[in-house]
C-alpha cells in the first residue's frame, strides 16, 4: 500500500530522507539496489513525515509543545518535566482515520505476504534530520521489538512519535540550535529476523579505532542486537581483510576474539512487544556466534554496501534462528574515522610505570589522568564532576551530556561497537570498555591514569602518571632510495601506524603475540597432561575453551595475529621473526616452568635457532610453523617473510631449515622467503655461507654490539660502554653490508640504533644498506635524514664531473 502516509520500504531510496528519515531511506535504498547482489534486507514499510505532521496538527500538539519548551527555556520547569509533558501529549493523541487505515493496511500486506494472521515486526524511529550532524549521535529515539498485531503496531508508532522528545533529544537540539518543529519523525515497520534464537550484532566497513580502510570489523552476541548496541554485553569480535575477499579459496579472517556474552535479549512470553534479558548457557559463552562462512558473507556484504554508498558504513546485522539466513537490518554512514584527515598522526606515550588496576578494550589512542567518578545509574548523573574519569556499568544516549565533559570513560560491559565506544570516539574522549570489574575495583575520588596507547587492550593505572603526546606530520615526506620500513611488536600497533608511508615491516616480533595474546607455553599445550601446576591447568583450560585440540588455540591465535600485523602493509614485505624468548622468559608463560632448563646465562643459552630443533622445543616450533603457514596460505597474507634469529653456524642453519621444511615451510615454495638475523659475529665472518642458505640478512645491532664488545646490554653498570656507534661495531656492519651486496643478498637493519641516532642512519646509507627498519615514532624524522644523505651522495659526483 502506497499513499501520502505510508511508503513500502522497497519504494524508498536515499533521496527520500526528508520523507521517511535517514534509517528508512537507507533500508529502501539497499532493498532496491543491493538485493540483486545478494544483500538480504527484511522488507516492511515506513510512515512518512506527512503522517507525523498530520498527527501533530489533528491532535493540536504544536502549541502545547511550544508552550512547554518556552517554559523550559525560561527556567520555569526542568528538562525532565518538559520532556515528560510533551511525550504525554503524543501518547494521549489518536491517529486520524486515514493514517490509521494506511498503517493497518500496510501491516496487513506484510501478514498476507508471510501467509500469517500476525507477523512480528521491529518498529523503529527514523528522524528526518538524520543527514545532519545529529546522525553521529544515533539512538536518540526509541525502537520497539517483537511487535505483533495492528493495534500494537499503531501504539508502537505513537510511542516512536513521543520519543522525538526524549530529554536527550530535546537537549541535543537545543545545544545545536535546531528548531524542534522543523524535525519530523518517520516510523519504520520492518519484519523481525528471529535473531532472538540465533544472534545479531554490529558491523563497520573500516577499523573503528584507527580508520584502517581495508578491514571489516564485526561484533556479535546471542539474541537480539540491542545488547551489542547498548553495550550491556561483551561480544565476539571478528576482523576481515577486505582485499582478499574475492579469493574464495582463502579465509581472510585476521582476528577472532571470543566474547563473554553473559546475557542475551529474547522474546518474552505474554504478548506483543515484550522482550527479556536472560543469562546465556555455558555452551553459548564458549561458542562463537558466527561461523567462518557467515563472517565472510557479512564482510562481503559490507564491501557491497560501502561501494554502493561510496563511503565507510556502520551496519547492524541479524541471523534468523528459524531459517539460518543472515540479514542487514540497518546501515548508516560511519561518522568518525571517515572524516579524519591523514596528514598527521597523534601518538601518546606513558613516561612512567604504575600499578595496573583494570583492563578492557581500548577506544581511541589517547591517555587521560583524573579522579574517578563512579556512577551506576543515570538518575545520579547530576553528581558527575566535569573533567573526571566516568566509571559506570554501561552507557546509553541518556549519558551523553556527562560523557561530553569526561576526561575519560570506563565501563564494565560492552565491546568496541557499544554505545560507550561509539560516542567516545565521536567525542574524542579516550575510553576503556568491557573491564568487567571497573565499578567494583575503582573507588570514587581515586586518582588514576587511563591509557589507550598500548594496543587493543586499554589499561587503568593507579595514580596520575606522566605522559606525552606528539604529532607526527606526514606531509611532504621525501622519497628515498633506501627502503624505509618499520618495526612492529603487536597487531594493534600495525593498525595504529598504517598511515605511515613505509615500504613494509622490517621486524615483527612473534613473541609479543605469544606473551600478550596467547599467554601459554606451546609445549604446555602439546603436553597438557604433564602440566602439574593446578592454577596453570585451570588457566589453560579457560583460555582454550571452544577448542577440542588445545594446540589449535595456539596455531589459530598466532596465525591471525601475524596476519593482522601483515595486513596493513600488504602486499609489501613483512618480516616475521620466529620466537626469540630466552629460557627464563619462556618459563614465565602459563605452564612454562616445567618445560624450560635453568640457565646461568639465558642470553647466550637455549634461544633462537638452537631451540627450534631441540627436543625441548621442537614440537612447539612446529606449532609456530603451522601458524605461519596458515597466515600465508589459508588466510592469504603471503607477503609474510620468515626470519630466523640467533643462528650461530651454517650447520645450525641447515638444521633449522630442515625442520621448517618438515613442517610445510620450505624456502622457495609458494614464494616463501627466509631471512636470518645478523646479530652474532659468526654471521659476519661467514656471511657468504649464510647468504647461500637465506634470502636476506637483517642486522640486529643490539645483540651484535653486545657480543662484539663483550657488554651485557641489560647491565646498568656497563651502560656507558654499550654503544652501537663504536668503531668495532660499525666496521663489522660495513663489512657484512659489502659482502651481502657482493652475493646479491638483501640486507637491512632492524636494530634500535638508527631509530635513536640520526648519524648512525646516515652511516648505514653511506655503506649502501638496502633497508632500514625503524620504530614508528622515529620514522618521519629518519626518512628526512636519509633523504638528505642520499641527496648529498648523488650531488658530489655531479659536481666533481663538472670540474
Amino acid at each position: 500500500m502506497t499513499n501520502e502516509f505510508v511508503l513500502p520500504l522497497q519504494e524508498a531510496s536515499s533521496s527520500d530522507v526528508a520523507k521517511v528519515g535517514g534509517k528508512n531511506a537507507s533500508l529502501g535504498e539497499m532493498i532496491r539496489s543491493l538485493a540483486r547482489r545478494g544483500v538480504r534486507v527484511p522488507g516492511g514499510f515506513a510512515t512518512t513525515a506527512a503522517a507525523y505532521r498530520a498527527y501533530v496538527a489533528e491532535n493540536g500538539i504544536e502549541a502545547g509543545i511550544r508552550g512547554e519548551l518556552d517554559a523550559y527555556k525560561a527556567g520555569r520547569q526542568t528538562l525532565h518535566e518538559t520532556g515528560q509533558a510533551v511525550r504525554r501529549m503524543f501518547l494521549d493523541g489518536a491517529f486520524p482515520d486515514p493514517i490509521a487505515a494506511a498503517i493497518r493496511g500496510a501491516y496487513a500486506d506484510l501478514c498476507r505476504e508471510a501467509k500469517r494472521d500476525a507477523v512480528a515486526v521491529a518498529v523503529r524511529s527514523s528522524a528526518t534530520a538524520e543527514d545532519l550532524p545529529e546522525a553521529s549521535f544515533a539512538g536518540q529515539q526509541e525502537t520497539f521489538l517483537n511487535v505483533r498485531g495492528e493495534g500494537d503496531v499503531l501504539d508502537a508508532c505513537r510511542r516512536c512519535y513521543a520519543s522525538l522528545f526524549t530529554d536527550r533529544a530535546i537537549s541535543y537540539r537545543e545545544t545545536k540550535g535546531f528548531d524542534h518543529m522543523q524535525v519530523a519523525l518517520s516510523v519504520g515497520v520492518q519484519l523481525m529476523v528471529r535473531s532472538d534464537i540465533a544472534g545479531s550484532g554490529v558491523m563497520f566497513s573500516l577499523d573503528t579505532e584507527t580508520g584502517f580502510p581495508r578491514a571489516v570489523v564485526i561484533s556479535g552476541a546471542w539474541g537480539l542486537g540491542e545488547t551489542v548496541v547498548q553495550g550491556t554485553v561483551n561480544p565476539d569480535k571478528y576482523v576481515v581483510f577486505k582485499p582478499l575477499l574475492d579469493r574464495p579459496e582463502l579465509t581472510p579472517i585476521i582476528e577472532k576474539t571470543l566474547g563473554e556474552k553473559a546475557i542475551k535479549l529474547i522474546y518474552a512470553e505474554g504478548g506483543s512487544g515484550r522482550t527479556k534479558q536472560v543469562r546465556t548457557r555455558v555452551a553459548e559463552r564458549r561458542s562463537f556466534v558466527l561461523s567462518d562462512a557467515e563472517i565472510l558473507q557479512l564482510a562481503r556484504w559490507a564491501v557491497e554496501i560501502e561501494q554502493h554508498y561510496g563511503r565507510p558504513m556502520d551496519m547492524e546485522w541479524a541471523k534468523d534462528g528459524e531459517t539460518g539466513e543472515l540479514a542487514i537490518v540497518q546501515a548508516r554512514p560511519e561518522t568518525v574515522q571517515a572524516l579524519k584527515h591523514g596528514d598527521a598522526i597523534k601518538a601518546c606515550r606513558l613516561k612512567e610505570k604504575g600499578t595496573l588496576l583494570v583492563s578492557g578494550a581500548a577506544i581511541g589512542e589517547a591517555i587521560a589522568a583524573g579522579e574517578v567518578c563512579v556512577i551506576r545509574d543515570v538518575e545520579e548523573i547530576d553528581r558527575f564532576r566535569p573533567g573526571s574519569i566516568l566509571v559506570t556499568e554501561a552507557t546509553d544516549p541518556d549519558w551523553v551530556p556527562i560523557m561530553k565533559s569526561a576526561a575519560g570513560i570506563i565501563t564494565d560491559h560492552g565491546g568496541t561497537t557499544s554505545h560507550a565506544a561509539i560516542v567516545s570516539r565521536e567525542l574524542g574522549v579516550p575510553a576503556i570498555v568491557g573491564t568487567r570489574t571497573g565499578t567494583a575495583t575503582l573507588q570514587d575520588g581515586q586518582a588514576v591514569t587511563l591509557s589507550c596507547a598500548e594496543g587493543d587492550e586499554g589499561h587503568v593505572y593507579e595514580g596520575r602518571l606522566a605522559f606525552e603526546e606528539v604529532e607526527i606530520d606526514l606531509r611532504d615526506l621525501p622519497h628515498t632510495q633506501t627502503q624505509m620500513m618499520v618495526n612492529i611488536a603487536s597487531p594493534a600497533a600495525a593498525f595504529r601506524w598504517w598511515r605511515l608511508p613505509a615500504a613494509g615491516i622490517g621486524l615483527a616480533r612473534m613473541e609479543f603475540i605469544i606473551n600478550n595474546v596467547i599467554k601459554i607455553h606451546p609445549m604446555a599445550l602439546v603436553h597438557f597432561e604433564k602440566v602439574e601446576d593446578e592454577a596453570a591447568r585451570r588457566t589453560i583450560t579457560e583460555l582454550t575453551r571452544g577448542y577440542s585440540d588445545k594446540t589449535d588455540y595456539f596455531v589459530d591465535t598466532l596465525a591471525r595475529g601475524v596476519a593482522k600485523i601483515a595486513a596493513p602493509s600488504h602486499p609489501d614485505p613483512v618480516i616475521v621473526r620466529m620466537s626469540d624468548f630466552k629460557s627464563n622468559e619462556y618459563a614465565h608463560l602459563v605452564g612454562g616452568a616445567g618445560f624450560e632448563p635453568q640457565e646461568e646465562n639465558p642470553m647466550l643459552g637455549l634461544r633462537g635457532a638452537s631451540r627450534y630443533y631441540s627436543p625441548r622445543y621442537r614440537e612447539g616450533f612446529a606449532l609456530e610453523c603451522r601458524a605461519i603457514r596458515k597466515a600465508r596460505e589459508e588466510i592469504g597474507l603471503d607477503n609474510v617473510i620468515v626470519m630466523v634469529p640467533f643462528c650461530r653456524t651454517p650447520k645450525e642453519a641447515d638444521q633449522v631449515l630442515a625442520v621448517m621444511a618438515e613442517n610445510g615451510l620450505k624456502r622457495g615454495e609458494n614464494g616463501l622467503q627466509v631471512y636470518v638475523m645478523c646479530e652474532i659475529p659468526s654471521n659476519v665472518v661467514l656471511a657468504e655461507e649464510f647468504a647461500a642458505r637465506f634470502d636476506g640478512f637483517s642486522i640486529g645491532s643490539n645483540d651484535l654490539t653486545q657480543l662484539l664488545l663483550g657488554v651485557d646490554r641489560d647491565s646498568a653498570e656497563l651502560a656507558p660502554l654499550f654503544d652501537e656507534r663504536d668503531e668495532t661495531v660499525k666496521r663489522m656492519i660495513a663489512d657484512v653490508i659489502r659482502r651481502a651486496r657482493a652475493t646479491g643478498t638483501k640486507i637491512g637493519i632492524c636494530g634500535q640504533a638508527p631509530s635513536d641516532h640520526a648519524d648512525f642512519a646516515a652511516f648505514l646509507v653511506g655503506e649502501g644498506i638496502d633497508s632500514i627498519s625503524l620504530n614508528p615514532d622515529s620514522f618521519v624524522a629518519t626518512v628526512r635524514t636519509v633523504a638528505e644523505v642520499e641527496a648529498r651522495r648523488t650531488a658530489v659526483p655531479r659536481q666533481a664531473g663538472m670540474r
